[in-house]
């Protein structure tokens, strides 16, 4: 009779547990999808080839951050739909305006004014990219006057660079990967972007170089729009945290044959 009781407290205590679990999944996928008839509206960058591109036989988005995504929708048992962008400015917008329930950015304070941020689950370098026979050969002497540089408009180290550089000149690309294109055709002295984006791009032009090291280091993190409230932004947070701990945001990097980007701690 005892093992009887001891049984049937245990399975009690499951089915409550159970029970919770079920709530706090039907809960947080209201507070992330409100209104949204079962799916998940994830806004996603083809911008930054880090986090998406396009999968070369299907044409379909592939990466990081579909692949977060997915996770995401799997565990609040929703529906995943994909609002692709292929710039991040406008990939932010779709967030900022309501049009994505959430999106996958570089954290940036300008951009926190209408997102609600997760940690970073990705480090991203920022490099500046020069002609070979460019006089400019460190980071710091790139903010010089009669310096022109091309940035990706609305991308982080653009933000980043609006506030940094006090002498030199932004010209904007219309997305990041054109950064280079703009760089050639205008015949500019400094392309700003993502390492590996920039590393791609010297492989179309010839005599260009990296300047050394980083000019800065990008965060990508999961956001949501201001308005879903700090406990949808703490769940996500909690998401986030188990993705790295449990080895997925690795492995799906290892995946999608991505180099360069780290795990964020």
């Amino acid at each position: 009779m005892k093992k009887f009781l001891i049984f049937l407290s245990f399975f009690l205590i499951q089915m409550s547990t159970s029970h919770s679990q079920t709530q706090d999944t039907s809960t947080f996928a209201n507070l992330l999808a409100p209104k949204q008839n079962g799916k998940l509206r994830a806004s996603i960058n083809l911008g930054n080839p880090i986090l998406a591109n396009k999968d070369s036989k299907t044409g379909s988005p592939i990466g990081v951050s579909i692949d977060l995504a997915r996770a995401l929708a799997k565990e609040l048992k929703l529906e995943l739909e994909l609002v692709v962008f292929e710039s991040a400015g406008k990939s932010v917008q779709a967030v900022q305006d309501d049009q994505a329930d959430i999106g996958f950015f570089a954290i940036d304070p300008l951009r926190g004014e209408g997102i609600l941020f997760t940690d970073p689950y990705v480090l991203i370098e920022g490099s500046y990219l020069v002609r070979e026979n460019s006089p400019i050969k460190n980071n710091d002497e790139v903010d010089q006057r009669n310096i022109n540089i091309a940035v990706g408009k609305g991308s982080a180290y653009d933000l980043f660079l609006t506030r940094e550089i006090k002498q030199a000149t932004l010209l904007r690309a219309s997305t990041s990967p054109t950064v280079v294109d703009l760089f050639m055709e205008k015949n500019l002295d400094v392309a700003a972007g993502v390492k590996q984006q920039l590393e791609a791009d010297m492989k179309r032009f010839d005599h260009l170089r990296l300047l050394p090291g980083r000019f800065m280091v990008i965060e990508q993190a999961m956001g949501i729009p201001k308005n879903r409230g700090e406990l949808a932004q703490q769940y996500l947070r909690e998401f986030v945290k188990r993705m790295k701990q449990s080895g997925m945001v690795s492995q799906s990097l290892q995946d999608n044959r991505i180099e360069g980007a780290s795990l964020a701690p």
